[in-house]
């Protein structure tokens, strides 16, 4: 009862406004010493200094640093520019390229917050001005944005590697499948939608300059970023570098590329380095708060009454999986992923060995369902970095209803994933 009484608090004190970190560690705080005292808490610095001293974590800010640098380089922004001018006289054209621009953003940065705002700075007002749907376009962008979610390197791949206690590799061969099929889903739907209603995405004007010209300006756009990233994964795939080594080259790539380009200034490389320190701090901050409630949860025996309702569920392994994945969907709708990722797996992350559940496909399986909790009101955090930098003209509702089709498509790739595990392990 009392790790239920604190599992309800925290949600009450974040839905009223209250920083994550500091309310699951002060909850922690009330509850532990209700229950047991001060002795509970001799090993809090034990456990803080694990935390400092993984391996596995040091790839996050070297990714957010690496993904900084592309964006506020202008790469990302030369991409989408190429990338609109080449497909744009399609139906839809325009939508599609903002997608394939999202995957390579995803692929170059993780962050989704950077892809969104990049995007939505650039994109969207192009899409407006040639009369795209308001809904289509939010909902285009805010997705695209979320990909670097479950497309490598994910940070959320790193963080469930470490809670799962699974290789970030084989997370990373794993994620690939998913990716590109949630890719493909987003690009159907669009110019499939573009060739039933004309008036949704209509195609740009012709380009006055030769197809030629812009083959080989998409390419110049393209292919600094996208050697980047393979060098970065393909070092990781092959097992010649460790996640968090190539999360270092990466960092140092993303530099040499920025020195390669026009707009490198020392005091972007001073703002990408303070951006960093305060996503990475936010992060490790989340970390160590929900660290401090899982202490104080698994002593007062939460995660054993979580585990025993789990085992006793109707339907065995498909009941726990279909009502493990409802409640982190349900959760991503009030809380961050990061929250859910160190609060709730560890919960249910025993439980997968006794009902012989591969903790692998189980991982890319929550990696696709958090990918949704960017996009779910009221606080999916997609949904605010573009109404941050959105037209007046964008209404906050024109945000919410154009990302539900793609909720449902991540949602059906997240079943398809589920009934055809087949689809992941081979490259796991």
């Amino acid at each position: 009862m009392i790790g239920l009484a604190m599992f309800l608090s925290c949600l009450v004190l974040l839905s009223l406004g209250f920083p994550v970190a500091f309310t699951f560690g002060g909850v922690a705080l009330i509850f532990g010493l209700y229950a047991e005292g001060l002795q509970l808490f001799q090993l809090v610095a034990e456990r803080m200094h694990s935390i400092m001293t993984n391996v596995t974590l040091m790839a996050v800010p070297l990714f957010i640093f690496m993904g900084l640098i592309l964006e506020r380089s202008g790469i990302a922004e030369k991409m989408l520019e190429s990338m609109g001018s080449l497909f744009g006289r399609v139906r839809g054209g325009l939508a599609a390229s903002t997608v394939l621009v999202g995957m390579v953003l995803a692929a170059s940065t993780g962050v989704v917050g950077a892809s969104v705002v990049t995007m939505g700075l650039i994109a969207l007002p192009v899409m407006l001005k040639y009369n795209y749907d308001k809904r289509l376009a939010s909902g285009v962008i805010c997705a695209s944005g979320t990909l670097g979610q479950i497309i490598p390197p994910s940070i959320i791949l790193i963080i469930l590697g470490d809670v799962l206690q699974q290789p970030v590799g084989d997370l990373y061969r794993a994620a690939l499948i998913p990716g590109l099929l949630l890719v493909a889903f987003y690009i159907i739907y669009v110019l499939v939608l573009a060739f039933i209603k004309e008036d949704v995405a209509p195609a740009m004007p012709s380009n006055d300059s030769p197809l030629s010209v812009q083959y080989w300006s998409a390419f110049k756009a393209i292919v600094p970023a996208l050697t980047l990233v393979l060098i970065v994964l393909g070092t990781v795939f092959a097992g010649i570098a460790t996640p968090t080594e190539s999360a270092a080259m990466g960092a140092v790539g993303a530099v040499f590329l920025a020195l390669a380009g026009e707009n490198f200034r020392f005091r972007m490389l001073h703002q990408v380095a303070m951006e960093t320190t305060k996503i990475s701090a936010m992060v490790f901050t989340i970390l160590a708060g929900a660290t401090f409630f899982s202490m104080v949860f698994t002593y007062t025996g939460g995660d054993a009454a979580v585990e025993q309702l789990m085992q006793h569920l109707p339907g065995g392994k498909w009941g726990f999986i279909v009502l493990s994945m409802l409640a982190i969907f349900l959760l991503g709708f009030f809380i961050d992923f990061v929250e859910i990722a160190y609060i709730f797996v560890p919960m249910i992350a025993p439980i997968l060995v006794t009902l012989g559940i591969d903790p692998l496909w189980f991982g890319i399986l929550i990696a696709i369902n958090l990918q949704t909790s960017f996009l779910t009101p009221p606080f999916g955090f997609a949904l605010f970095y573009l109404r941050g930098v959105a037209p007046a003209e964008v209404k906050t509702a024109d945000i919410y209803r154009g990302v539900i089709p793609f909720i449902f498509l991540q949602l059906l790739v997240l079943t398809l994933l589920a009934a055809f595990p087949g689809m992941i392990s081979p490259f796991g």
